[in-house]
């Protein structure tokens, strides 16, 4: 089941003065702020710059949930692509799904993968030059 769609921000660095930004700008704090350095895995190669990047901030703005991420280390990053959509989904088996449909005509950015955040998440372009963020909503 599809839980909902929220519009999700893409920086090249200025992710942390980005999330100040927009808490002036809409009266509100971020929920959420993971850093690079905060991921479980591996990250002795990432240098202070790369662990200080955002990869994840979630603000509540009204009603909208509204996140913001630097670029993945290594990705390329392109004027034009800072808004992505992330949708969430309750179940791997949709997630495959939705995900599959969504690349028929388009380009697979990062595969389907178990994260720390999710039990299956991926990027996906579609054939209309939408970027996908699609993320299985992890167990509460």
């Amino acid at each position: 089941m599809i839980v909902g769609i929220n519009p999700y921000l893409i920086l090249n660095g200025d992710g942390q003065e980005a999330v100040a930004f927009y808490e002036h700008a809409f009266h509100t704090k971020a929920l959420i702020v993971q850093r690079f350095g905060d991921m479980p895995e591996e990250n002795a190669n990432l240098s202070d710059e790369e662990k200080n990047r955002i990869v994840h901030a979630h603000l509540k703005v009204g009603a909208t949930d509204l996140m913001i991420s630097d670029t993945f280390t290594g990705l390329p990053y392109q004027i034009g692509d800072q808004t992505t959509l992330s949708i969430f989904i309750s179940d791997v088996e949709t997630t495959r799904e939705v995900f599959g449909k969504l690349q028929d005509g388009g380009k697979v950015i990062i595969s389907l993968h178990q994260t720390f955040w999710s039990p299956l998440y991926g990027q996906v372009v579609d054939r209309f030059g939408v970027t996908w963020q699609v993320s299985t909503q992890a167990a509460q």
